[in-house]
């Protein structure tokens, strides 16, 4: 039996982000899921960015959480407005350490302890167009399936529809 692999099986973790990051993300992730959202991470866009988290609400709203874990993160990365050719609400999540008041009113912000997180601020609604949404969701559709077979074939047997 092999005690170390040099592959990643997990097609959920990718080993991009920084620990802080991913705390970030789980306690943003565990809100969205009590808001009924379906939640990916790190989805590629059409554009060539890769949105940190996208949801899809009940209603079919598409909604990009874009993470920043430092005031330097923040203001090194500055293709985030680019992310509102893909949702209809654009977002940022951070933790406790970052000064809430550098990110724009313009978008919405969650406040994340990796437990779970709280919206500070709702994002204001900018509509897709009908194509970019058929776009953005069969790209999350076809994802999500792909990373569902991905997650069955690591874990060497079948998912139960419980565990989803």
């Amino acid at each position: 039996m092999t005690i170390l692999s040099v592959y990643n099986n997990n097609p959920l973790i990718d080993g991009r982000q920084s620990d802080r990051a991913m705390l970030v993300r789980r306690g943003t992730q565990i809100l969205l899921h009590d808001m009924r959202h379906a939640v990916l991470p790190e989805l590629p866009l059409a554009s060539g960015r890769r949105a940190d988290l996208i949801t899809i609400s009940e209603k079919g709203e598409i909604w990009i959480i874009e993470i920043k874990t430092s005031i330097e993160d923040f203001r090194v990365d500055r293709k985030w407005p680019e992310y509102r050719l893909h949702c209809d609400r654009l977002f940022f999540a951070t933790h406790k350490d970052v000064p809430l008041d550098i990110f724009p009113e313009e978008c919405g912000l969650f406040l994340s302890d990796g437990y779970g997180a709280h919206m500070i601020r709702e994002a204001p609604e900018h509509r897709l167009a009908p194509a970019t949404r058929k776009s953005v969701t069969l790209n999350f559709s076809r994802a999500a399936a792909q990373r569902l077979m991905l997650a069955e074939w690591a874990n060497g047997k079948p998912l139960a529809t419980d565990d989803i």
